[in-house]
């Protein structure tokens, strides 16, 4: 009797703790913030294995999350590359828990969330056909704040799915997936970093009004439909202070070891300088364009070197996560510890630059050491064809400066 007891026993134990792992599958989560719910999508695969994996879906774009552990009942799925962590108790095919950003103390570091397994849809179906749409270029504008315009590009399917991006002049959106229902429209991405929802209404065939929604706040912004809509300038927005011709910098890199553009292995080359953040999703975009374009190409003469501005100080931390984004993104080039982000260390760095706007921006340096352009921002793959218009002016500039 007591040794059915204990089998008995042993019995409830494991399947006590099967409601509490994860199940392969797809799952759909909802970030409470704002008082209201911003939607995201992910998928567990190998669940029953030692090393399950999690994925975050947005679009054609994906984000593996590995190095998933158990701790009692609960749920801990590193987001390695942005410093963060789901943290979630698991009940069967229900979770509840919060997106935690390890590095912040701010009010929005910590956001809640639940989530159902085999919810397909992002946003709820109200039944209501699509009676507009946003297929197409748009100019927006944000109406409260001193802002250049920026420019929408969205895609609708005859089923009313909607897919896109927003460009500004530092960087886009990246992808933004969603549905048009009546005459209103909602979008949303969560890629590891922060989530953030949009939702509109046309009030036109060309116009529509929309808020854009974060954990940190909401903005409201305007759209008009129009094909030639573009971004300012990117090679005209940072330039070289007067009297400077190239850039001075001495950093070290991980293994604290000091570089600089008059090293041999940087003389007589083209040199692509990125700055950039470990932090700064659109640098992992750029990222995963230069790691593998580098590796084509450095052959013909030409380098990469990333100087990385992060989020604290410390060259320790900086190390860590530099490590990851290295590692993820297949990088081979140098990547060199530039200190925390902020106008004074980048001034301070940088002496030559005008001002920096964005992470990333974009040097390119001739074979005598000059700068030739510097591009602000990246319009990555979300984006389209402005993503293929910058991987064609990139190829060309670099093209030049080897030919001369």
């Amino acid at each position: 009797m007591k040794k059915i007891l204990l089998i008995s026993m042993g019995f409830l134990s494991a399947c006590s703790a099967s409601t509490h792992r994860l199940t392969d599958g797809q799952w759909r989560g909802v970030f409470e913030a704002q008082n209201t719910e911003i939607p995201f999508i992910f998928e567990v695969k190998s669940a029953e294995t030692e090393n399950p994996t999690v994925t975050l879906l947005n679009g054609e774009d994906r984000l593996d999350l590995s190095y998933v552990t158990y701790r009692n009942d609960s749920v801990i799925i590193p987001i390695r590359i942005y410093d963060a962590v789901l943290e979630a108790h698991v009940e069967g095919e229900r979770m509840s828990g919060r997106l935690v950003k390890l590095y912040s103390n701010r009010p929005d570091g910590r956001v809640p969330f639940t989530a159902q397994k085999g919810v397909m849809t992002r946003f709820a179906d109200t039944g209501e056909k699509a009676a507009v749409s946003l297929d197409g270029r748009w100019e927006i504008t944000v109406p409260d704040r001193d802002m250049a315009k920026q420019v929408g590009v969205f895609t609708q399917k005859a089923d009313g799915s909607l897919t896109g991006s927003i460009l500004t002049p530092t960087g886009d959106y990246r992808y933004l997936e969603g549905s048009v229902q009546a005459d209103r429209f909602y979008l949303s991405a969560f890629a590891g970093m922060t989530p953030y929802l949009i939702r509109g209404q046309c009030t036109g065939v060309d116009n529509f009004t929309a808020e854009f929604i974060t954990p940190g706040g909401i903005s409201r912004f305007e759209g008009v439909r129009n094909p030639d809509a573009a971004l300012p300038d990117a090679y005209a927005m940072t330039t070289l202070q007067p009297g400077y011709a190239s850039l001075g910098f001495r950093l070290p890199d991980l293994d604290g070891r000091e570089v600089s553009l008059t090293d041999p292995k940087y003389n007589g080359k083209v040199v692509i300088v990125s700055l950039l953040g470990s932090w700064c999703p659109n640098c992992m975009d750029e990222t995963a364009f230069l790691a593998p374009w580098y590796k084509a190409n450095h052959a013909r003469g030409v380098e990469v070197v990333g100087l990385a501005f992060e989020r604290k100080n410390d060259i320790e931390y900086a190390r860590n996560q530099l490590s990851v984004f290295i590692e993820q993104l297949g990088v081979t080039y140098d990547i060199l510890f530039a200190g925390s982000t902020g106008d004074e260390t980048v001034a301070k760095v940088l002496p030559e630059l005008s001002r920096l706007m964005s992470y990333p921006t974009t040097i390119f340096i001739d074979k005598k050491g000059n700068v030739r352009k510097i591009h602000t921002g990246f319009s990555g793959p979300a984006t389209g064809k402005f993503y293929e218009e910058f991987k064609i002016n990139f190829n060309r500039t670099v093209d030049e400066l080897i030919d001369e």
